[in-house]
């Protein structure tokens, strides 16, 4: 899905990334671990075409990414963030709203949605009432609705109760198992990463130090620095 080849990305004099290669593959869960600040944000706002980088090319689904990439393309792939931007509008309204931006009906589609997440019986509900984990099912909703091609989450439950955790977790791989669509979430949370994802990368200030299958990275990993990782040490 995605190709990055030589990658830096530097603000200020800072290099917040440099990643020689790094693959996405279509249809996976790929977890992307490491410490705040190590460029995991920054890694999710490349691959959405928000920002172009300092240098290297970004290839996806095989065309080069720059600022002339069509919002055709753009508008393939959608993110969840750590805490939703949501209109002060009802629940149906804020899920609807990327469908009404591309010109698609407010079908069956958004009422099977709001079931599938729960919010069928709040969709006429405002948003400003709801608790963080039904706003983050908003969130979700949103992006899942448009059936993007590839959904990037950052941080999705980092400030969540377990059953919200639990249902968002249930629903992204659910959802990655039905229609194949590709993520790539960022996590702090180690455990999340092993319940979720098929393959698993830490990045440590900008760099990735280790990409495996999942299996492999909690049992097995190559490097050090992963190993101490994944048995709770500080390694930042």
């Amino acid at each position: 899905m995605y190709q990055l080849t030589n990658l830096r990305h530097i603000y200020g004099t800072r290099v917040v990334l440099d990643l020689p290669t790094l693959e996405v593959r279509e249809g996976e869960i790929l977890a992307i671990v490491g410490p705040s600040g190590a460029g995991k944000s920054t890694l999710l706002r490349l691959l959405n075409f928000l920002e172009v980088p300092t240098s290297g090319i970004i290839r996806y689904r095989g065309q080069v990414v720059n600022a002339a990439t069509p919002l055709a393309v753009r508008r393939q792939v959608t993110t969840v963030f750590q805490r939703p931007a949501l209109m002060r509008a009802s629940v149906r309204a804020n899920v609807a709203y990327g469908l009404g931006l591309r010109g698609l009906p407010a079908d069956g589609r958004l009422d099977e949605m709001l079931r599938e997440v729960g919010l069928a019986d709040l969709a006429r509900q405002s948003s400003h009432t709801l608790s963080g984990g039904e706003m983050q099912r908003v969130a979700l909703a949103r992006a899942l609705v448009i059936q993007p091609h590839v959904l990037l989450l950052d941080e999705p439950t980092a400030n969540l109760d377990p059953y919200n955790v639990a249902l968002i977790e249930e629903l992204v791989r659910a959802y990655n198992a039905r229609h194949g669509t590709t993520v790539v979430v960022v996590t702090h949370n180690i455990f999340q990463a092993r319940r979720l994802a098929h393959r698993v990368g830490l990045l440590l200030n900008g760099s990735l130090v280790e990409l495996a299958d999942a299996d492999r990275f909690f049992h097995a990993p190559s490097d050090p620095r992963a190993a101490a990782f994944v048995r709770g040490e500080m390694v930042y």
